[in-house]
């Protein structure tokens, strides 16, 4: 049983709209808070919130049976915090039981101070409950909430679009370390499902992986010999190789033992869900001991395809953006859509995509999320061919660069007042995505591709939040100086 928010209030638990929420500090907390607040007060936002919310209480569960789980409004409030401040959950749950506003904001009473304690584990369960559509459908009516405060009715929207790396949690990959994540996390789980089902023959569990790490540690220390004399270079190829190869035999026999592990546990009636994790990571060491013998022994390069970066977080990409001082970034791009006002228009994920393979769904989708949307300016990563010409009919004006010399006609479209006007303030976009990368869009910590799209759509959320928030912050200081000045007039 599952409710969007109590309605019964308790002994001494104020009311949403009449918590007060420091406006001279800086800080996220309260421009989230301020965001969250009117969101809740404003009956009509309330109301499509709270039905959209209602909409995941009846896919999840049935609301009227079954011990009572966090309300979503309070769910809603904890991952904005989360993503707003760039925590990680157990920041989350320290500053959700002790911090005074926020606990206010989340519905407890200061009254009973052991109202209710919020666990570790409940937090990440039920932060991950919600799905990427649903934040997607609450950020539409944050943007059309903030559009109200600080848009004109005649005015129509223009967009900056632009994308970067979003990282994976995940360590730099070389062939041997990725054969060692796999590796041990297959004995591991093995072991585990031992455990489970009352089975034997993993006494030495540890013993198999330290020993596969001391192997491994000699292949990793035998790198390539830089003296001159070729003899040397030839004795310490030899040993490079003598030392792969001899632990490529040590992860094998543990490999044939988990292999018979999994036959024998599948002999007991073990799930074959269970079973497939281990026989996941068994294809992945299996792939990795393949790639090592042709680079090493066979001299083969790997072509890019074939690599995988990470045997945990597979979506990861190896991405080369040519970036000063950041010649790699291991994770995913993220297309973003910013508006004049600094809201968060829309976002996507991009796997296994460039930047101009994105640039006309970005403005089609867009476009179906806010009918005036007109103007939207690219970089020159978002060019080609067909983009100029899809673009022009879905846009009043479409500020894209063309890669390469121009034409006549090419310089007469690019060098117009318009275009030049709106080409300046592109660079903008920029402080939208620093923005994002200080509300956790630096690196996803979240696993699975699942996760990190979740984790990038909370993101774009909280920040827009955030920046509603900040829009009646500095609305309340202005009201707040006009009273005083009024006040000290008469």
């Amino acid at each position: 049983m599952r409710k969007v928010m109590d309605v019964q209030m308790k002994i001494g638990q104020v009311d949403i709209s009449r918590i007060k929420i420091d406006l001279r500090c800086r800080d996220e907390i309260p421009q989230a808070l301020l965001g969250l607040k009117h969101i809740y007060c404003t009956d009509e936002l309330r109301v499509k919130v709270f039905n959209i919310l209602k909409e995941a209480i009846v896919k999840n569960a049935d609301p009227n049976n079954g011990r009572p789980g966090m309300d979503l409004w309070r769910i809603l409030v904890l991952g904005v915090i989360r993503l707003s401040c760039n925590w990680n959950y157990d920041k989350l749950q320290e500053i959700a039981n002790n911090h005074k506003t926020l606990r206010l904001m989340l519905g407890h009473s200061p009254l009973l101070e052991a109202d209710y304690y919020y666990a570790l584990q409940t937090i990440k369960d039920n932060v991950s409950l919600f799905t990427v559509e649903l934040f997607d459908r609450i950020n539409q009516v944050v943007v059309d909430a903030g559009h109200v405060l600080v848009k004109k009715k005649e005015d129509i929207l223009r967009g900056r679009c632009d994308s970067f790396v979003v990282e994976t949690d995940v360590h730099y990959p070389t062939d041997i370390n990725l054969l060692l994540d796999a590796i041990s996390k297959a004995i591991s789980l093995v072991v585990q499902l031992f455990d489970q089902y009352g089975q034997f023959g993993w006494r030495q569990s540890g013993l198999h992986l330290r020993q596969i790490k001391k192997f491994y540690r000699r292949a990793q220390k035998s790198g390539h010999s830089t003296s001159k004399d070729k003899a040397k270079r030839q004795n310490q190829e030899k040993k490079r190789i003598k030392a792969y190869r001899t632990y490529i035999e040590r992860v094998n026999s543990s490999l044939d033992k988990v292999a018979e592990s999994v036959e024998s546990l599948r002999s007991k009636g073990v799930w074959e869900v269970e079973l497939a994790q281990v026989e996941r990571f068994i294809a992945h060491a299996e792939r990795q001991i393949d790639q090592i013998n042709r680079r090493v022994s066979d001299k083969e390069t790997i072509s890019h395809k074939e690599k995988v970066f990470s045997v945990f977080q597979e979506h990861t990409e190896w991405i080369s953006k040519g970036k000063a001082g950041v010649p790699v970034e291991l994770g995913l791009r993220v297309c973003v859509m910013e508006d004049q006002y600094q809201f968060i228009l829309h976002h996507q994920v991009m796997e296994k995509q460039t930047d101009d393979q994105v640039a006309v769904v970005m403005v089609q989708q867009t476009q179906k999320r806010f009918s005036d949307f007109r103007v939207c300016s690219f970089d020159k990563g978002f060019h080609s061919p067909s983009n100029q010409v899809q673009l022009r009919e879905l846009l009043d004006l479409s500020v894209l660069p063309k890669k390469g010399r121009l034409s006549e006609k090419d310089k007469e479209r690019e060098y117009s007042p318009e275009f030049v006007r709106a080409g300046r303030k592109h660079s903008a976009v920029e402080s939208a995505i620093n923005g994002l990368e200080v509300c956790g869009l630096d690196r996803c910590p979240d696993h699975g591709i699942d996760g990190f799209k979740r984790y990038v759509a909370l993101a774009v959320l909280s920040r827009n939040i955030q920046r509603l928030g900040s829009i009646i912050r500095k609305r309340e200081i202005r009201s707040q100086m006009l009273r005083a000045r009024r006040k000290k007039a008469a």
